[in-house]
């Protein structure tokens, strides 16, 4: 018996079947003969044609989405669609229409649940010449070039990547910006902390190209060169000071993303143990007071200093309201730390400050702190004192000269450190140590009397 090959699609009709075929199922249900149609109608097809239709049966459901999404292509203008980022983290560019009935655009960033947005201060006008379309096409395009750079840097960031954008902001550059938007009084530090960070890139890596060094080829080996080089070359508290000050740059630089991690983690540099700096003791600062200066503020603002162990900083912004004549005492806001220090005031302080000024007036008017350590140099060295003489050691010496002190005047360690404003005991006992050195000092003076 032939087996005709019949399409997918139609069935042979009943009316074709045979007499005697119809005869047999006479007695058949018209469930069952429905059920045997189909029966009939698979095993009539050849395999070849049932593989056929098949096949075509597959890529037809399969190419239906594909020209779905042509034809939305075709219908849909292109200065209409959205690109969309990733579905949890995602910056997507939209529209607002403005009461002037131009188009703001900004974009929506989607991060661990929350939206922020960013206006990119661009806008489409109302279109009516060539000239404008083609305008408002070019803004589209940037906006979305500034999208795919935000996605890009959130995808990266999400994954603990480098933006390859961020990746090529020379460290300099980033250092220079950075001190241009410092606040606080220690910026002469931050300043000197590059400068020497430059010193040392000269001294030793004299081939190296500052000029396009990138935050993120500082190294954990060249920061430990960078501490040998500053404590070679520092004294006293100076290379910790600078250091501590660099850091500052690396901290925001992880920050703002330009590097995963600071490359000075694990680098130390430790703080001497003692005070290196030199200290003047109270014959010598009267010999200071007795001395001409070709500035008198200068010298006045100095003497303050070391018989009240104020900063550079906090002396050259002393302002009379500061001052309590009546109670004899000061009350400032230290600079460097924030925290407010009370300071009594003795009879040469008074002096020093002279006649009670306007409260928003100076009390001393001096130039810049390098010049004004210039003119201390000079004034050492014409008093006859062949010490290392700066400004802050002021400071140091009002404290040594407070621990020195003999019988009852002599003020336990609390109250030099609260003298000094302090935040801890730890750093005013580096001063003890001094004054352990300089009894041991005085001991080995004595003659040998055997």
């Amino acid at each position: 018996m032939s087996i005709r090959a019949l399409p997918l699609w139609y069935p042979e009709p009943v009316h074709n079947l045979s007499k005697k075929r119809l005869t047999k199922e006479t007695n058949i249900t018209e469930k069952q003969r429905y059920s045997k149609l189909t029966l009939r109608f698979v095993f009539s097809l050849s395999d070849i044609d049932w593989i056929i239709n098949v096949t075509i049966l597959i890529l037809f459901i399969s190419f239906v989405p594909i020209l779905l999404l042509s034809l939305q292509e075709t219908l849909i203008p292109s200065d209409m669609k959205t690109r969309r980022g990733l579905k949890k983290n995602n910056v997507v560019l939209r529209e607002r229409e403005l009461v002037n009935g131009n188009i703001s655009l900004f974009l929506d960033t989607y991060k661990d649940g929350v939206h922020t947005y960013e206006f990119l201060k661009l806008y489409l006008v109302k279109a009516r010449t060539p000239l404008e379309r083609q305008a408002n096409k070019e803004t589209r395009e940037l906006a979305e070039q500034i999208r795919t750079k935000r996605e890009s840097e959130l995808n990266h960031t999400q994954h603990g990547m480098i933006p390859p954008t961020r990746k090529k902001v020379a460290f300099f550059v980033f250092a220079d910006n950075y001190i241009s938007n410092y606040q606080k009084k220690d910026i002469r530090m931050v300043q000197g902390a590059i400068k020497r960070f430059k010193d040392f890139l000269d001294e030793e890596h004299p081939k190296l190209n500052q000029k396009t060094l990138k935050v993120d080829q500082l190294t954990s080996l060249m920061m430990i060169d960078f501490v040998q080089y500053l404590e070679t070359r520092s004294v006293g508290e100076g290379a910790h000071g600078y250091y501590q000050r660099f850091k500052k740059v690396l901290r925001r630089a992880v920050a703002e993303g330009l590097i995963n991690r600071m490359p000075t983690e694990g680098v130390r540099c430790e703080t001497a143990e003692g005070l290196r700096k030199d200290i003047l003791t109270n014959d010598e600062i009267a010999q200071i007071a007795r001395t001409e200066c070709q500035s008198d503020d200068v010298k006045r603002a100095f003497l303050f200093s070391c018989v009240t162990g104020l900063r550079f900083c906090d002396v050259n912004d002393l302002k009379f309201s500061d001052i309590d004549f009546g109670a004899e005492r000061m009350t400032i806001d230290q600079n460097k730390t924030g925290k407010p220090v009370t300071i009594d005031l003795n009879r040469t302080a008074l002096k020093l400050i002279g006649e009670q000024g306007d409260p928003e007036d100076n009390v001393f008017y001096l130039p810049s702190h390098t010049a004004c350590n210039k003119t201390l140099k000079a004034l050492v060295k014409r008093a006859g004192i062949s010490k290392h003489i700066t400004w802050h050691c002021a400071r140091h010496s009002l404290a040594v000269n407070l621990l020195t002190l003999r019988g009852d005047d002599k003020p336990d360690i609390k109250t030099v450190s609260a003298t000094l404003g302090h935040a801890s005991l730890k750093h005013t006992e580096k001063y003890t140590r001094v004054v352990d050195e300089l009894k041991k000092k005085a001991i080995n003076s004595l003659p040998d009397y055997l």
